[in-house]
């Protein structure tokens, strides 16, 4: 069947309202759920080929959280769907959440079950098709998702559609009713361009270069702990993992010791051996990150090995505006560090680029906090600790400017993927006011202009 065809397949079938009742959605959520309880075997098994990840590492990193959403919206569906009464007058006013219709979903290579499935979360408890799109990259992942997903969820509403940049180049042709994407800002610019073709809306989770600030009076061992943890975990194929980091050059060896320490205690002294360290996706992204080590200075780390895509944990320093380093997002385990004064030194450098996924600062003093939090902009801002927001179902999940827009988890991902329809009740009573409707409403606005130009001549007198 083309994509086409699956496409039409899943309108007409959204279309007989199959999915509008609740107790529908319900069964396709619980289904979903089986379904990562009951393969949560087979998906470590092939996140393992993709990305040398530990069967532990998957659950942490794949599978807990999405069954977290699962139960999250099972509970509260519901509730979710209710209509929502808006400022009462003498009419019934709601807002009533209603599906959207067909919905594109691409996913991501990096977490390929979490970034893919939890968006389906939202489009299924909001009463929507979905036409699955996995990455291409994760290629074990992805044929998984295409042979076992169609085993529990319902075939017609929620296909599963592989391929590389051609068949998602195809799928982009055809009109959906929202396009969610996960990946690149690159690729996200041509999501929109194609999804403007049809005034199709977009939610694009993207990327960019997240900073890390650490305040010279904070706990260096405790940041530098979390900072690490949040770095290299997956590698550093993490779309909020901290991009660089920003401290003053009095604690700059510090950090270094103390992510030197915290490196040895989460991956051994020999990281390519240890279990939970992963690697690097593919070789073209392994050169690529390699490439980015030039003009700089590596202080830890730096070792690599092509054959396994294996990248050590490095912290780079020597660092420079103009680094290659710090052109593009890295996506990958290294760490520059850039020297700055202080926090309104920091605060510039952040402002002078794109607006980050999320921005981490560390720090005791909630006035320097609360100092970054108004003076920049950014998709989220975490004070004290890295990647766990993410984790929070009642915070949004989402960018700003290049680094995405909309925005996704629990309610917010109902939310998302549901037009509110505005809802206007009037009874057929009471019709002795509309007598001569037209006459007596042209009369009223005669008088409110007579007033306003009283009102107008009184105060420029």
């Amino acid at each position: 069947m083309s994509r086409e065809q699956l496409l039409q397949q899943a309108r007409e079938s959204f279309q007989t309202g199959k999915t509008r009742p609740l107790e529908f959605r319900m069964y396709q959520l619980k289904s979903l759920q089986r379904f990562i309880s009951e393969r949560c075997k087979d998906i470590a098994e092939a996140v393992k080929k993709d990305l040398w990840k530990s069967e532990h590492g998957t659950e942490l990193s794949e599978t807990l959280g999405l069954e977290g959403e699962i139960k999250l919206a099972i509970e509260k569906l519901a509730e979710w769907a209710a209509p929502r009464p808006v400022e009462k007058n003498l009419l019934t006013a709601l807002d009533e959440p209603e599906p959207l219709g067909v919905v594109l979903i691409i996913g991501a290579w990096n977490y390929p079950w979490a970034v893919t499935l939890q968006p389906l979360v939202g489009a299924i408890a909001a009463g929507n098709a979905a036409v699955i799109k996995p990455s291409e990259v994760s290629s074990h992942s992805a044929r998984l998702m295409e042979e076992l997903l169609p085993l529990y969820l319902d075939k017609e509403l929620y296909p599963v559609v592989t391929g590389g940049v051609s068949e998602t180049q195809e799928l982009l042709e055809q009109r959906f009713d929202h396009i969610f994407y996960t990946g690149s800002s690159a690729v996200g610019k041509l999501v929109m361009e194609a999804a403007a073709r049809h005034l199709t809306p977009v939610t694009l989770e993207l990327g960019g270069k997240s900073p890390c600030y650490i305040d010279k009076n904070c706990d260096l061992a405790v940041a530098c702990r979390r900072i690490t943890w949040g770095k290299f975990v997956n590698c550093g194929q993490t779309c909020i993992a901290p991009d660089y980091i920003l401290c003053e050059r009095s604690i700059q060896s510090c950090v270094l010791k103390e992510i030197s320490r915290s490196i040895q205690e989460f991956y051994s002294e020999n990281p390519k051996s240890f279990e939970d360290y992963g690697r690097i996706i593919n070789q073209q992204h392994f050169k690529r990150i390699v490439s980015l080590l030039e003009g700089t200075t590596v202080a830890i780390g730096g070792d690599s090995d092509e054959s396994q895509c294996y990248i050590a944990p490095t912290v780079l320093t020597d660092v420079m505006d103009e680094s290659k380093v710090m052109k593009e997002e890295i996506f990958g385990p290294l760490l520059p560090i850039v020297t700055v004064s202080g926090v309104d030194e920091a605060i510039h450098f952040i402002n002078q680029r794109e607006k980050p996924l999320v921005i981490y600062v560390f720090s005791h003093d909630n006035k320097l906090i609360r100092k970054v939090i108004t003076e920049t902009s950014s998709g989220a801002l975490l004070a004290n600790d890295c990647l766990v927001h993410y984790t929070i179902s009642a915070l949004p999940f989402g960018g700003v400017g290049n680094s995405g827009m909309g925005s996704y988890h629990g309610r917010h991902g109902f939310d998302q993927l549901s037009h509110l329809r505005s809802c206007l009740i009037k009874k057929l009573t009471l019709e002795r006011m509309n007598v001569g409707w037209t006459v007596q409403r042209m009369a009223l606005l005669a008088v409110l202009a007579s007033l306003l130009a009283f009102v107008v001549q009184r105060f420029h007198q």
